[in-house]
């Protein structure tokens, strides 16, 4: 047994935070050195929080955006679940976590782009963003990630015809 065979999944969520337009924001992060890859808003879940409340509070501190900017559409019922790399496990959140468990939202924004502040929390993760066509977001992500957005974008599509 390997230190990496005990590590767990950290609790995320994710937001496919959509426009008026029908399109999703993605943000390029920061520390990214190797490759374009940008992703939606996600992040940890703290222990006993609400995960509706984790995910207003992680698109707040990476996009600016206060909840009353933001409408939830749906929830998808079910975690997802990615492993980091093999160089990556055990590095990555004080080495704790192999991966993440993530419960994904769909989230309408109902404000203009000159809401959105990428510097508003004293800790920015992007440094660009833009919005896609959701079709093209399992493109835009680092590649041990792709199955994640494929699967997201597959489980809202009915909602984003709608949209």
């Amino acid at each position: 047994m390997t230190d990496k065979d005990h590590l767990q999944y950290r609790p995320c969520v994710g937001t496919m935070l959509v426009n008026g337009e029908g399109r999703v924001f993605v943000g390029k992060r920061i520390d990214n050195k190797e490759g374009d890859w940008w992703q939606m808003p996600q992040g940890g879940v703290d222990p006993g929080e609400d995960m509706d409340v984790a995910m207003l509070r992680e698109v707040g501190e990476e996009t600016g955006l206060t909840p009353d900017l933001l409408q939830i559409v749906d929830r998808m019922p079910e975690e997802l679940y990615y492993d980091l790399p093999e160089d990556l496990q055990g590095k990555l959140w004080g080495g704790k976590y192999r991966g993440q468990r993530q419960t994904w939202y769909l989230v309408r924004f109902t404000g203009s782009d000159g809401d959105i502040d990428l510097n508003a929390d004293k800790h920015p993760e992007f440094s660009d963003w833009k919005w896609v066509d959701a079709a093209l977001l399992p493109e835009l992500i680092v590649p041990f990630k792709k199955p994640i957005y494929e699967a997201v974008v597959a489980a809202f599509a009915g909602h984003l015809r709608a949209l």
